[in-house]
């Protein structure tokens, strides 16, 4: 499996060799729609809440006589029929959404997605990406001069300059591999990876 190597200015320089095992599986749909929904909902917080009938302020007076009015029967304004009465099954605050996904799914379901990415030209590798200052100015420039505005970046290393002048860019996000998740990776447009990125993606994802 090949990717091409991009040089400063966006065009294809050379090619890479890269691991079939990571960067040439089949694309499995199934696979990682459950992985990205999984990812999602583990970052969800339990932090909503709502009240039952108990928990509501209401007075437990019946609010009117139980015959002769033409209405149903009521017993008080808390019941969850009335407006502003309690729920019937409340969220309550310490709800648990994560979900699990195993090991060998997950890595299988981030091949996948960095494959497909390979075969629609969205996956591409740069040598390294290195700035001399923290300015953002800097690093918006060589992304322009290479034609991409909205582009996920795994790198080896992230060092305090890339960090700092990255993380302003409203479309640009510079990650090491260890962190990267299958949401980011579907959401950008370009994924540049650099070459000693591939061998640690190839450790995580083989």
């Amino acid at each position: 499996m090949q990717l091409e190597l991009l040089n400063e200015q966006g065009q294809s320089a050379s090619t890479l060799e890269v691991p079939e095992t990571v960067f040439g599986r089949a694309y499995n749909e199934d696979l990682v729609h459950q992985i990205v929904v999984a990812y999602r909902a583990n970052a969800r917080q339990g932090t909503r809440a709502q009240k039952d009938r108990q928990q509501v302020r209401h007075s437990t007076k019946k609010p009117f006589r139980q015959k002769g009015t033409g209405n149903a029967r009521a017993g008080m304004t808390s019941s969850p029929l009335w407006r502003g009465g309690g729920r019937v099954f409340p969220n309550s605050p310490d709800e648990n959404f994560s979900q699990k996904i195993n090991k060998k799914m997950y890595r299988a379901g981030m091949s996948s997605i960095l494959s497909q990415l390979a075969r629609e030209g969205r996956l591409a590798v740069v040598d390294s990406i290195k700035l001399d200052s923290p300015k953002t100015k800097a690093l918006a420039s060589k992304f322009k001069a290479m034609n991409l505005d909205s582009v996920l970046v795994i790198a080896d290393e992230v060092d305090e300059n890339l960090y700092l002048a990255s993380r302003n860019l409203k479309n640009v996000c510079v990650v090491e591999p260890r962190y990267v998740d299958p949401v980011s990776l579907v959401f950008y447009k370009k994924v540049l990876v650099t070459k000693g990125a591939i061998d640690k993606l190839k450790e995580m994802f083989a």
